[in-house]
């Protein structure tokens, strides 16, 4: 057992520098490693004595390969420096363990949560009010990411206080979180889809001598059909081999120029 606790002030540096320095020292190799150890560096100096051969062990470990979601990487830091606190440099392996099997699931929560669902969600409302000439979306938007912050901010303090205990007892929360924000994630961008992409086809050919429009005969199958099969295209031609993002914007932006020039497609009312 170290003797040294962690304290109020500890926790502010350490979210400090989590916000605005833990994607610095970011590379191929190690990803997130030097960051990570940055983030700490000051507790651990704290925690083993500063120039001591423990310290000097323990900031190898913490450069080793890590990466995970900038939105719960804090989480994963509190339960290290519980275990650092508590253990000292003979909780070496249980840390390099939990680092190691944290990493991977946090990232999938935190990715699918606040880097998918969240900017899709309020990205979408700030977006749609923003063409009604309503400034209250970027409000809205600026709500989030400070809301966002204050969750980073107090995670690190739960995790450290909760410690390994917090893996086992939330670990079924945690995956129902995962599986609710993918579930949403999914109506959200079917949401968007019907909502954002106006296109409708304008040709409307005569038979028997009656105009006939083919949007209205899709609108009475299924509405918004045109937008689904549009966004289920370029699903299909991004899994085609050399196919980028960038090159399916284009396809699909001289595709729908050629079209209505022809008269085949035009815009939603």
């Amino acid at each position: 057992m170290t003797n040294y606790k962690l304290t109020d002030a500890d926790f502010k540096q350490i979210n400090k520098r989590s916000l605005f320095g833990f994607q610095l020292g970011w590379n191929y190799e190690r990803m997130q490693g030097s960051g990570y150890l940055y983030t700490i560096l000051p507790q651990l100096r704290k925690i083993y004595g500063d120039g001591t051969p423990e310290l000097k062990e323990m900031m190898k470990t913490h450069t080793q390969f890590f990466n995970t979601s900038n939105f719960f990487n804090t989480i994963i830091t509190g339960i290290d420096l519980a275990i650092e606190e508590k253990d000292g440099i003979a909780g070496k392996d249980a840390v390099s363990g939990i680092k190691a099997g944290l990493m991977g699931p946090f990232a999938a929560i935190g990715d699918s949560i606040f880097a998918s669902l969240v900017p899709a969600i309020f990205g979408a409302l700030a977006a749609t009010m923003a063409r009604n000439n309503n400034p209250v979306g970027i409000f809205i938007w600026i709500i989030a990411q400070i809301l966002i912050m204050v969750f980073r901010w107090v995670q690190l303090k739960f995790a450290y206080k909760q410690g390994v205990e917090l893996v086992t007892t939330m670990q079924d929360q945690l995956n129902a979180i995962t599986d609710a924000a993918s579930l949403l994630g999914v109506f959200m961008v079917g949401a968007m889809v019907a909502s954002m992409i106006n296109i409708k086809i304008a040709y409307t050919p005569n038979i028997g001598g009656v105009a006939t429009s083919i949007q209205n005969i899709l609108d009475t199958i299924l509405p918004g059909l045109v937008p689904a099969a549009l966004v289920g295209f370029v699903y299909w031609i991004l899994g085609k081999k050399g196919m980028t993002s960038t090159k399916a914007i284009w396809l699909v932006l001289i595709l729908c120029v050629v079209l209505s020039a022809l008269g085949i497609i035009g815009k939603a009312h």
